[in-house]
C-alpha cells in the first residue's frame, strides 16, 4: 500500500501529488461511520475490513525480554538539523536550504527570534494535517523542485512535494544506523526487506553496507524517485529489487513461497490504498502484517522494526503487539519514541527534543 508520508511530483510552484508511503498517497484519515448509520448522500461508505488472508497464528512460548521506554534520538549534522521549533511549526536545515513546515507536536514557543525564521528559503502553507495538501512559498527566490543531499554516505534528492514532505524522514536515521551496523558486523550475507520503502534512502543505506535488499512500495512515483536516488549516487550495481506492489499482498506471497529475510523494516501509514485499490487501515491490518513478517524472518534473523506515525495510541500498544507476535523467538523488544533534538542555526546547541513517531523493534540479540 502506498506510503503515508511520502509523495512527490511536480515543480515547486505547483507541486504535483505524490506518494502515499511511509505514509501513503491518500487521504490521511477517512471518517469511520457507525455501522447502524446509513451513508451520507453521494458519499461512498468506508468498506468493511477485508477478511484476513489467513487467521493469526496463536504464538506459544515466552515473550521476548523488554526495554521500555526507549528514546532514539537524532541529532543535527551538516546535511540535516532541526534548528528550532514552536508555535506549531519547525525550522529545519535540509542541505543548503532552511525550510519551515507545520509541526503539531511543537506546543511550546520558539526559542530563536522571528528574524531568523523569516530568512527561511521555503515554507509550506496549506493543510497542516500529516497528509494534507498545500503549496510551497519561496520568500527569497523560487527554488528548483529537487536538490542533492547526503546522509550516512548515501546521496539522494530532496524534493518539494505537495504534501509538505521532502523525501526523507531524518528521525529514521536512528534505525538506519542500527541496521547499517548490524549488516556490516554480520560477517555473512544479509537479506533486508524494506516495506513501505518510500524514496529508498534506507534501502540504499542497507545495500551500501553489504545487504541484499528488497524494497516494496505501492507508489510508482516513489519507486521512480528511489531509482533516481540510486542513480544519483552511482549505486546501480548494488543488489536492490524495486517492487511496486501492495505491501500486504507482497508479504503474503513471500510467505507462501517460503522466502526469508534477516532484517525487516516496516513503516506503514495509518491509512492508505494500494495500486489496485487495496485498502490499508493500521489498526485493522497491523496485527496480521506483523504476524506474516514473523513467518518470513530467517532462522538467523537480526531484527524486525516497526515505526508508526500520526496515530492516537501509546507506544505500549505496538510494544505489546510486537512481544505477542515474537513469542518463543527469544531476543528483546524495545519500544518508545523517535525524537529529533534541536541544534540551533550552527548545529552547536542542544535544545528541546521533538517527538516524531512511535516505534517498536525486536532484536535477536
Amino acid at each position: 500500500m502506498k506510503d503515508k508520508h511520502r509523495r512527490p511530483k511536480s515543480g515547486p510552484a505547483a507541486p504535483a501529488k505524490a506518494k502515499a508511503h511511509a505514509r501513503p498517497a491518500v487521504k490521511a484519515e477517512a471518517p469511520r461511520a457507525a455501522a447502524s448509520r446509513p451513508p451520507a448522500p453521494n458519499r461512498e461508505p468506508r468498506p468493511a475490513p477485508e477478511a484476513p488472508a489467513r487467521p493469526l497464528i496463536r504464538r506459544e512460548g515466552e515473550k521476548p525480554a523488554e526495554r521500555v521506554p526507549v528514546i532514539l534520538e537524532t541529532a543535527g549534522s551538516d546535511q540535516y538539523r532541526l534548528i528550532d521549533s514552536g508555535a506549531g511549526e519547525k525550522l529545519e536545515q535540509y542541505g543548503p536550504y532552511r525550510i519551515v513546515r507545520p509541526e503539531a507536536q511543537a506546543l511550546w514557543q520558539r526559542s530563536l527570534p522571528a528574524s531568523l525564521w523569516d530568512k527561511a528559503d521555503a515554507l509550506f502553507t496549506g493543510d497542516t494535517d500529516e497528509d494534507g495538501m498545500g503549496r510551497w512559498k519561496f520568500p527569497k527566490a523560487t527554488l528548483g523542485e529537487t536538490w542533492p543531499m547526503q546522509l550516512l554516505g548515501v546521496d539522494f534528492h530532496g524534493r518539494f512535494t505537495a504534501f509538505r514532505h521532502v523525501g526523507v524522514f531524518p528521525e529514521q536515521l536512528a534505525h538506519w544506523r542500527w541496521m547499517k551496523e548490524k549488516v556490516e558486523a554480520a560477517g555473512r550475507p544479509v537479506k533486508v526487506l524494506n516495506l513501505f520503502g518510500y524514496t529508498g534512502v534506507a534501502s540504499l543505506v542497507a545495500a551500501a553496507a553489504g545487504a541484499e535488499v528488497t524494497h516494496v512500495d505501492a507508489s510508482k512515483k516513489a519507486i521512480g524517485w528511489a531509482r533516481e536516488n540510486q542513480a544519483l549516487g552511482r549505486m546501480e550495481k548494488l543488489p536492490i529489487r524495486w517492487i511496486c506492489e501492495d505491501a500486504m499482498k507482497f508479504i503474503q506471497r513471500e510467505e507462501r513461497r517460503g522466502s526469508k529475510y534477516d532484517i525487516i523494516l516496516t513503516d506503514p501509514p495509518k491509512f492508505g490504498r494500494g495500486p489496485n485499490g487495496e485498502v490499508w487501515h493500521l489498526f485493522d491490518h497491523l496485527p496480521l502484517m506483523l504476524d506474516i513478517c514473523r513467518e518470513i524472518l530467517s532462522p538467523k534473523a537480526i531484527g524486525l522494526v516497526l515505526t508508526a506515525y500520526s496515530i492516537r495510541a501509546s507506544f505500549y500498544s505496538i510494544h505489546e503487539l510486537m512481544r505477542e507476535t515474537m513469542r518463543g523467538a527469544g531476543g528483546t523488544v524495545e519500544s518508545g519514541e523517535l525524537v529529533i533534538r534541536e541544534s540551533g542555526p550552527d548545529g552547536g546547541e542542544a535544545g528541546r527534543a521533538l517527538s516524531t513517531s512511535l516505534f517498536s523493534r525486536w532484536i535477536s540479540a
